[in-house]
């Protein structure tokens, strides 16, 4: 039963040592190819494949360093670098008979850019400022937030709270179509004006996920303000005729 267990096995020192001897040249010899890469795709980690006779090389990197180096011949599929584990020897072998033939088709990739951006025209034509564009959106913009600012405050009076909001509907012709307490089947557009400390929080056209032409974030389009920004007066007088229509209704309380 225990015949043969004294026979000598062959140590596997000398095949890994001179494994990772190679591994390591190859991974120095591969950063230089992934560095260059990265300057040539324009990132900081990418992969290209490269075709010989024998198969393909596929080279990942990252930060100039190389993620690994694969070889898919016929039959085999070696990962020749890895961050998992190094390679088996016979299989880096088979890998290493055709790395000259991976490291010319670099070569003969990196040749054949030379000088394809020389007819390339860099006489690019004028481009429009948008400066009055945006002075006549921050003119409109401005005047509606005097006037929202001056709403909020009288709201606050009126309502005695922080915070609050006031809504009508408005028609494209810049008529109002109801107040606050309008229904909901009210015809033309909702404007909301949403309030906080007697200033304007946001001024939104078209209900939740419409328009916002006054905000704490970024300004309305030039198109989306000249759509709305003629109805704005609608929205104004509603806001009046709310007003009106309490003052008439207190007055015909008696003490």
């Amino acid at each position: 039963m225990t015949t043969g267990l004294d026979s000598e096995i062959v140590g596997t020192e000398a095949a890994a040592e001179r494994r990772d001897e190679v591994v390591a040249e190859v991974t120095e010899h591969a950063g230089r190819i992934a560095r260059e890469l990265a300057r040539l795709q324009g990132g900081d980690y990418g992969q290209a494949d490269f075709e010989t006779e024998a198969g393909t090389w596929t080279l990942k990197y990252e930060a100039g360093d190389v993620q690994y180096l694969r070889f898919d011949g016929r039959g085999a599929d070696v990962y020749v670098v890895s961050t998992q584990q190094p390679p088996e020897p016979d299989a880096l072998a088979t890998a290493m008979a055709d790395y000259d033939a991976f490291v010319a088709a670099f070569n003969d990739h990196v040749r054949s850019l030379a000088g394809v951006l020389d007819d390339v025209n860099s006489d690019f034509p004028a481009i429009e400022s948008v400066d009055s564009v945006v002075a006549e959106r921050e003119r409109i913009l401005g005047q509606m937030r005097e006037a929202t600012d001056a709403m909020a405050r009288q709201l606050q009076r009126y309502e005695g709270g922080d915070y609050g909001t006031f809504s009508a509907r408005v028609t494209d012709n810049g008529g109002s179509g109801g107040s606050r307490r309008s229904s909901s089947g009210s015809g033309g557009s909702r404007w909301e004006l949403k309030w906080e400390d007697g200033r304007t929080s946001y001024l939104r056209v078209g209900g939740e996920g419409g328009i916002y032409l006054l905000s704490q974030y970024q300004p309305p389009s030039a198109h989306d303000l000249r759509a709305h920004a003629p109805n704005f007066a609608g929205f104004v007088a509603a806001f009046n005729q709310e007003v009106t229509a309490e003052s008439d209704s207190l007055e015909e309380v008696s003490l």
